[in-house]
């Protein structure tokens, strides 16, 4: 897969799959049903993607080379103060959100993403944080790559990356 693959910066002009993106971020357990797509729209989470291009937004998505078409995306931004999200660890860490979709999900995609990422940031910002649910595969991701467990409760994860300068 990741020989098709190109990786670039999210522009606006990928806003809908952004809002796409967001929604597939969504982790719903195996066998329950999936939650309406208005969900987005709710603040808690159109936090993530609402405005989506400002000074401190860092995000990429994953298309394929032959035609185009969008995989994935990666993305963090500062969610502080009053806009706190569900990963957030201080007002300097800014919060990751990603997607696959799903026919790429398990090819590498995921992986390619957020090392990307990681990279790019690791200049502008001392940590990523990200919360995850304990259920969610992605969970093996964000360790295998580095990331810790900051706080848990009963069904989800705060995990941080400390950024190397």
């Amino acid at each position: 897969m990741s020989s098709d693959l190109t990786i670039r910066a999210l522009s606006l002009a990928d806003e809908a799959f952004l809002w796409e993106m967001l929604y597939l971020a969504i982790y719903v357990p195996e066998g329950v049903a999936p939650f309406p797509r208005e969900i987005v729209r709710s603040p808690e989470i159109s936090r993530y993607a609402q405005d989506w291009g400002r000074a401190d937004d860092l995000g990429l998505i994953a298309v394929r080379q032959e035609s185009g078409a969008p995989l994935g995306a990666a993305w963090i931004r500062l969610l502080n103060g009053a806009n706190k999200g569900y990963g957030y660890v201080d007002e300097t860490t800014p919060e990751l959100t990603i997607a696959v979709m799903p026919d790429y999900r398990g090819r590498g995609v995921g992986t390619k993403l957020l090392e990307r990422l990681m990279a790019e940031a690791k200049n502008r910002y001392p940590a990523i944080s990200l919360s995850v649910s304990v259920e969610n595969p992605a969970l093996r991701l964000y360790q295998r790559l580095g990331f810790e467990v900051l706080s848990a409760d009963r069904n989800s994860l705060t995990m941080i990356k400390r950024m190397a300068a």
